[in-house]
């Protein structure tokens, strides 16, 4: 198998796992101050931090292109600081599989820092934590499992991003050709054995992630 095989393996799990780490970070982050924040348009709030998990990917990939695109604020300044746009590169396929993954780590985070004690968070403020160690050496600890898993599923989502990274990211190969977008130009073209290799080594993946979530609940 050459290079042209691997390819798109190394480059999905490279992006999934960029982007896999923003989402786990931002995950946390968010899913932590929702948890411990009551203010008018919460649930507006989380509404909107969870559309991605529900809205088809090329309504996501849409509004990717409206956002940072020629024609918008942030597109222009993005092209005023780097030179270039940030539509059909790299980038652009690490921020398409982000914002369709983000929703998995952030409910999972949700639901791990509400389960954890707030008498003993409480107990670490009382003895001259601030909210960062109480974050890094309470909640996230007592969080872990409910954590680790999120960010296992945030990494198998990205992994799996079609069409929002199609149409926002391209299909360059070498550069934002990704497994599913290799496995449907391999379709298309009728090398159905290609297809299907690359198919299996994505639900190889896929299925050893999600195994080790289950076993990670035991």
């Amino acid at each position: 198998m050459g290079t042209d095989f691997w390819s798109p393996l190394w480059l999905s799990i490279e992006i999934a796992f960029v982007a896999g780490i923003i989402a786990i970070v931002a995950g946390i982050i968010m899913g932590k101050w929702m948890t411990t924040h009551h203010f008018k348009g919460k649930l507006l709030l989380e509404t909107v931090l969870l559309l991605p998990l529900v809205l088809p990917p090329t309504v996501v990939g849409f509004l990717l292109i409206v956002i940072f695109g020629k024609n918008s604020v942030l597109g222009n300044l993005i092209m005023w600081l780097f030179d270039q746009p940030v539509m059909f590169t790299w980038w652009a396929a690490v921020i398409a599989s982000t914002i369709v993954a983000f929703p998995l780590m952030y409910q999972s985070a949700k639901t791990g820092f509400a389960s954890v004690d707030r008498d003993i968070e409480n107990a670490a403020r009382v003895g001259g934590a601030n909210e960062w160690q109480v974050l890094l050496y309470i909640s996230i600890p007592l969080a872990l499992k409910a954590l680790v898993s999120g960010g296992i599923l945030s990494f198998t989502r990205a992994l799996g991003e079609f069409g929002a990274t199609l149409m926002f990211a391209g299909n360059i190969p070498g550069k934002t050709q990704t497994m599913p977008l290799a496995i449907y130009i391999a379709l298309d073209a009728g090398n159905m054995a290609l297809a299907w290799t690359w198919a299996l080594c994505m639900i190889a993946i896929s299925f050893l992630m999600l195994l080790s979530i289950h076993i990670l609940k035991v």
